[in-house]
C-alpha cells in the first residue's frame, strides 16, 4: 500500500533534475538584445501603428461615402418601389358593388372605403393610382357601381369619370312609411329633404286619385340608381310610376281600384309574411264582403292603428282600439282605413289584387322570428291562437314590443 500512496522521490538520482541549472547568468547574456536591435523594433512597431490608423482613417471614409450615395439613392427610388410593392388585384374584378363618396370625401376616405368594401386590395395602390390621376382634388360625392377586386388604376378611373356616368344610389327597404322613404332619398342624393316632403303634399301632380293624400303606399321598395342630375320630382315620379307598373302587371288599372289594393298590400305586409301573403288577403276579403256577427265588416289590424297613432308596435291598448277619430282605426272603424300605411312590395301587391279563397276570418302572428301564422274561423278559436302568440311573447322578452 506504501508502495502506491506513498511521497514522490526527491529529485536526483537516476532520475535527475528535469529543468537544466544554468550558471551565472551566462543565459541571459547571450539572448539581451543590443541598443541597435531595440531601436529598430520601436521603428517597426510605430510605422505598424501608423499604417493601421491610416487603413482605418481611409475604412471609415469610404463607407462614409458609401452610406451617403445609398440613402440619396433610397431617397430616389423609394415612389418607384412604392408604387410598385403596393398590394393591388390584377382586375377585372367580379360581382357587383355600390360605393357611395360622401360629401367631402378626401383621397384617403376614398382608399379606406374601397378597401373595406373589396374593391381594392390596399389603400397605397388607390392612393397611387390617385396621385397618378391627378384625382384627388377631383373627386365628387356619389354612388358608383364598381366591381370586386378591381385594379386600383380601373376603380379610381371610374370614380373620376364624367358626371353623366355617376348615379345616387338609394336602397328602400319594405315597410318603411313615407317619411322614412323620403328622408332615406334626402340622404342618398343630397337634395333636402324639404323638397321631397312638399312633392309629396300634391299626389294630383303625380297622376293620383283624390283619395290620395300623399304618396304613401307609391313609393316602391327596391335599389335605384338616380342620374346625379335628376330632380326630386323625378325621382318621386319614377318611384310612384314603378308602382303603378306593377299593379297594371298584376291587372289592376282603375286610379281607384289602384289606391284600394295599395291599401290592402300595405296591411298585408305589416301583417305577416311572404308565406302568408295571399291567405291573409283572402282573410281580408271575408271581413269586407262576408262580415259575420263577430267581425261586423271591421278588419280589426293592429298595424292600422299603430300608423295612424304614428307609432311601431305590436301592442295596441283597449282605449287605442275604441279611439273612433283615428281614420286607421279599424276597430273602432269598419272597412279599410282611410289609405295605405307603408309602400308594399310587388309580392305584397299581387296577393292583394289576387286573394285566396279561404273559410278564415281571423290571423294571428305566433311567433315573430319565423313568421308563423295561425288562422281561424271563429272568435273562440283566435283567442287560443292569441294565447299560443302571448305565450311566445312571454318566453322571448322584449321581442313583442
Amino acid at each position: 500500500m506504501s508502495q502506491i500512496f506513498g511521497d514522490r522521490p526527491e529529485s536526483g538520482g537516476s532520475g535527475g533534475d528535469p529543468l537544466p541549472h544554468h550558471r551565472g547568468g551566462q543565459t541571459e547574456q547571450l539572448n539581451a538584445p543590443t541598443a541597435e536591435q531595440e531601436a529598430s523594433r520601436r521603428i517597426r512597431g510605430a510605422s505598424k501603428r501608423v499604417r493601421r490608423r491610416r487603413r482605418t482613417v481611409i475604412f471609415l471614409l469610404v463607407l462614409a461615402v458609401f452610406v451617403t450615395v445609398a440613402f440619396f439613392a433610397l431617397q430616389a427610388v423609394r415612389p418607384i418601389l412604392s408604387a410598385t410593392s403596393a398590394k393591388d388585384y390584377p382586375g377585372p374584378g367580379h360581382g357587383t358593388v355600390t360605393f357611395i363618396v360622401p360629401t367631402g370625401a378626401t383621397g384617403r376616405i376614398v382608399a379606406e372605403g374601397l378597401v373595406a368594401q373589396g374593391v381594392a386590395a390596399s389603400e397605397s395602390a388607390v392612393l397611387d393610382a390617385l396621385s397618378a390621376a391627378k384625382g384627388n382634388t377631383l373627386i365628387q360625392p356619389g354612388s358608383f357601381g364598381l366591381k370586386l377586386e378591381m385594379k386600383a388604376s380601373d376603380a379610381v378611373s371610374v370614380l373620376l369619370a364624367p358626371d353623366n356616368n355617376k348615379v345616387h344610389y338609394a336602397a328602400i327597404d319594405q315597410n318603411l312609411r313615407q317619411p322614412e322613404v323620403l328622408a332615406l332619398l334626402a340622404k342618398s342624393t343630397g337634395i333636402d329633404e324639404s323638397t321631397f316632403t312638399a312633392l309629396a303634399k300634391t299626389p294630383a301632380n303625380f297622376g293620383l286619385p283624390t283619395a290620395a293624400k300623399s304618396l304613401e303606399g307609391y313609393l316602391t321598395p327596391g335599389e335605384y340608381r338616380f342620374p346625379t342630375e335628376m330632380t326630386a320630382e323625378q325621382i318621386l315620379a319614377q318611384l310612384v310610376q314603378a308602382t303603378k307598373d306593377t299593379l297594371v302587371k298584376d291587372g289592376v288599372t282603375d286610379p281607384a281600384d289602384q289606391y284600394r289594393v295599395l291599401t290592402i298590400a300595405s296591411i298585408i305586409e305589416f301583417e305577416g309574411n311572404e308565406a302568408n301573403y295571399a291567405l291573409i288577403s283572402g282573410a281580408i276579403e271575408n271581413r269586407l264582403h262576408n262580415p259575420n256577427a263577430e267581425t261586423g265588416g271591421r278588419l280589426e289590424s293592429d298595424a292600422t292603428v299603430a300608423y295612424g297613432l304614428g307609432l311601431k308596435t305590436y301592442n295596441i291598448t283597449d282605449a287605442q282600439k275604441k279611439d273612433a277619430s283615428n281614420p286607421y282605426n279599424t276597430f273602432a272603424n269598419p272597412g279599410l282605413p282611410v289609405g295605405p300605411i307603408g309602400s308594399p312590395a310587388a309580392k305584397a301587391i299581387n296577393a292583394a289584387a289576387h286573394p285566396q279563397d279561404n273559410p278564415y276570418y281571423f290571423w294571428v302572428t305566433v311567433n315573430l322570428t319565423t313568421g308563423e301564422t295561425l288562422y281561424a274561423t271563429t272568435y273562440a278559436d283566435h283567442l287560443k291562437n292569441v294565447a299560443k302568440y302571448q305565450a311566445w311573447c312571454d318566453a322571448n322578452a322584449g321581442k313583442c314590443k
